[in-house]
């Protein structure tokens, strides 16, 4: 019997962590279905990367995110990994911020989890093992003047987050959060932070590395929650 190639959802491939991400769990062997609302970079990455497909997903709409996963489990089957990366960074005071703003943020943090975990979650629960890691934020433990739609939406996901390691840790399904603290170090930050040090942005591939080791980690001994900051970044 030929075994089934491991597959992992990443959720919000953009450039950044998105594409670290997909790299990543490509070169350790997994069939990388590849989701965001526009398919310019996860087309090109589905045709770079073995065993990788691009599809079409709006998180905050429940119809998109259950034929997106419908997709997947046609094309490569049961995901095991699931990585939410998806993120609507809305920056404004209370005074500043629209209720539209407001509630977008909420919907594609918090609730795009909520539906993309449910979609993963009863093929884990059948296998009785599974991983989904959540790309959290600084926002996830305070909220400052200027992420008044951010830091709502990022606090209501930690709690999801932690409410669904409890309930599925005992079925054998490890779900962790990993706070970024800094700015990464993607093309469009580099590109507004010009003039800043390479050694104060966060490197892409080190979420990538946090991720792909806390799917790694032995049962007996499971992160919850794990940051990630560049050495010189104040905390």
């Amino acid at each position: 019997m030929v075994e089934k190639t491991p597959v992992c959802a990443i959720v919000g491939v953009g450039p950044g962590n998105g594409e670290a991400l997909a790299r990543r769990f490509s070169a350790d062997g997994y069939a990388v279905a590849l989701l965001a609302r526009r398919a310019d970079l996860t087309s090109r990455l589905a045709e770079e990367l073995p065993r990788a497909k691009a599809y079409a997903c709006d998180v905050a709409d429940a119809n998109s995110v259950e034929t997106a996963f419908g997709q997947i489990r046609a094309d490569l089957g049961d995901v095991d990994v699931l990585v939410f990366n998806a993120g609507s960074g809305v920056w404004g005071t209370i005074e500043e911020v629209s209720p539209e703003d407001f509630e977008r943020s909420w919907r594609v943090n918090t609730l795009g989890l909520f539906l993309t975990a449910r979609q993963a979650i009863p093929a884990m629960r059948r296998m009785g093992r599974g991983a989904i890691i959540v790309i959290g934020a600084t926002a996830s433990r305070r909220g400052v003047a200027g992420t008044a739609a951010f830091a709502p939406a990022k606090m209501a996901q930690r709690g999801l987050a932690e409410s669904m390691a409890r309930h599925l840790w005992p079925a054998g399904v490890h779900v962790a959060l990993i706070i970024v603290d800094g700015v990464v170090g993607g093309p469009v930050t580099r590109s507004r932070f010009a003039n800043r040090a390479e050694e104060t942005f966060i490197a892409p591939a080190g979420v990538a590395d946090i991720a792909a080791s806390l799917v790694r980690q032995d049962r007996s001994a499971w992160s919850f929650e794990v940051e990630a900051r560049p050495f010189q970044e104040k905390w």
